[in-house]
């Protein structure tokens, strides 16, 4: 890889050591496929999170990440990847945090440079998952997440549909919302809270707009988790908005075929005809550069959550 000046840096090589943010990056067989229908290949994923650099490092800064390894590609099932262990360079920002779940410490990769995000692609990471939380308030997360999450026998069709009752409950309080693809089968809504509530409140509140989308779509949306009870219905949840939970990142691609990744969107782009294949590896870069960064909104001034709970119906 080199850099032209002015320019990004651009893959030459299957193998290399480059000098990235003052830090030199090993990077290796960037020729093996990851994607054997699409013909993708590891360092087309680097090129990809290069490219888009600037759009998807703010999500990323200071928070815990739960890393989604698949170093064979994606027709392997693949790995999480909590901890630094010993074996990243001694430039990586780690954080050692405990976790009750585990009941250790994990030291976790903190990705604030393009350096960090080289180093973690060339283990063969294609998701990142960042924490709702960063460093500097790891108990109050920057926004509040509405997870749709549909079953195998629903239409995307039905996926927008409950992705706009969640947005009309949000806007009968005066509360924005802010929507995404998953890069996989559901939709994401996303409430900017500038951590001004801590994960106990913040779950509530999630809870609270679940039910209430529930009680307009009963017959296509559950609140139940385990998947026996769902019955073929959509699960809104909203237990996500826990500390040390994650979803894929807006921007992260995901290892599934066709290279899909999490797009930002405007709600009038969710209707009939929407579809998470529209994004992928190849098409979002020009998507951003077009539109720019939708999201960005969501890690600003916080919504008063409270005074929406006191709004009436």
């Amino acid at each position: 890889m080199e850099a032209k000046k002015g320019g990004a840096p651009k893959i030459i090589s299957s193998e290399k050591e480059i000098e990235v943010d003052g830090h030199l990056v090993l990077l290796t067989h960037q020729d093996k496929i990851y994607w054997p229908k699409e013909k993708i290949t590891k360092g087309d994923v680097l090129e990809y999170y290069n490219s888009i650099y600037n759009f998807i490092i703010p999500y990323f800064k200071d928070r815990p990440q739960s890393l989604r390894r698949n170093p064979n590609g994606i027709l392997d099932q693949g790995f999480f990847h909590k901890d630094a262990g010993d074996t990243a360079p001694d430039w990586v920002r780690t954080k050692k945090i405990y976790s009750e779940s585990a009941n250790k410490e994990i030291d976790y990769i903190i990705c604030n440079d393009k350096a960090t995000l080289f180093y973690l692609n060339n283990l063969g990471c294609i998701e990142f998952n960042p924490w709702n939380s960063r460093l500097s308030h790891p108990d109050n997360p920057d926004y509040l997440v509405i997870d749709i999450d549909p079953s195998e026998e629903n239409s995307f069709d039905q996926v927008i549909e409950v992705a706009l009752a969640v947005n009309e409950v949000l806007k009968k309080g005066g509360i924005k919302g802010y929507c995404k693809t998953s890069g996989a089968t559901g939709l994401h809504v996303y409430i900017p809270l500038g951590a001004q509530y801590d994960y106990v409140d913040v779950k509530y509140y999630a809870e609270l707009i679940g039910r209430l989308v529930n009680e307009s779509l009963p017959s296509i949306t559950t609140m139940e988790r385990p998947l026996e009870k769902r019955k073929g219905r959509i699960y809104i949840d909203y237990l996500q908005n826990k500390k040390g939970q994650t979803l894929a990142s807006v921007y992260s691609l995901r290892p599934m075929p066709g290279a899909p990744a999490s797009a930002a969107l405007e709600w009038k782009e969710v209707k009939k005809g929407l579809h998470p294949t529209m994004f992928t590896i190849h098409s979002l870069p020009k998507r951003l550069l077009k539109k720019g960064d939708l999201f960005s909104p969501v890690l600003g001034k916080g919504m008063d959550l409270r005074k929406w709970l006191g709004r009436p119906s």
